[in-house]
């Protein structure tokens, strides 16, 4: 699977660095996404999907170190044997650093971070300099989004969409508490 285009990706992280939401295809379904250190940002992508802020949201990066400031510094053995087994593709949820925004949380104590091998994420994330809000593409309780059509049916054409195509996942990313090992989301 091919990445987008250096345009796309200037024209993707300039809407980012603006506060705008975009959208962009993961592992499995398309995400919305925005800088998660913007709280406008964040809420327009909550009022986009009709969302509380109370259920929190996850951050998607190419590599760990482009969410680990959101993380707090917790690194035994079994958190090391998890993100090697889980990553990339699996979203963990790992304890939150005292500065990562309760807007990022919700109600959690902790952050979920997926780390992910989606070549459209990984440059985006890269181009970002940093991890991106990712949420699926769809109005609260209704199906997330598989194809750009379904996309602007959901959301107009005002999104800056990010070309690209869906990995082979069958829809959202499994979701595991890091120090537990217990799956929140399968």
């Amino acid at each position: 699977m091919k990445g987008p285009s250096q345009r796309s990706l200037r024209r993707a992280v300039a809407a980012l660095r603006r506060g705008a939401v975009i959208a962009y295809p993961t592992e499995g379904v398309w995400g919305l996404g925005c800088d998660p250190r913007n709280r406008r940002a964040v809420k327009r992508l909550l009022a986009l999907k009709g969302r509380p802020q109370k259920k929190g949201l996850l951050l998607v990066a190419g590599q760990f170190s482009q969410a680990e400031a959101y993380c707090a510094a917790w690194r035994g053995p079994e958190l090391q044997e998890r993100m090697a087994a889980l990553w990339p593709g699996t979203t963990l949820v790992l304890p939150a650093a005292r500065r990562a925004p309760a807007w990022l949380r919700g109600r959690h104590p902790g952050v979920a971070v997926r780390v992910s091998r989606h070549p459209g994420v990984v440059a985006l994330c890269r181009a970002f300099h940093g991890a991106v809000i990712s949420t699926s593409a769809n109005p609260a309780g209704k199906a997330p989004v598989r194809s750009r059509r379904q996309l602007h049916r959901y959301f107009g054409l005002g999104l800056v969409v990010l070309p690209g195509q869906l990995g082979g996942a069958p829809g959202p990313s499994r979701i595991v508490d890091a120090r537990s090992g217990r799956v929140l989301r399968p």
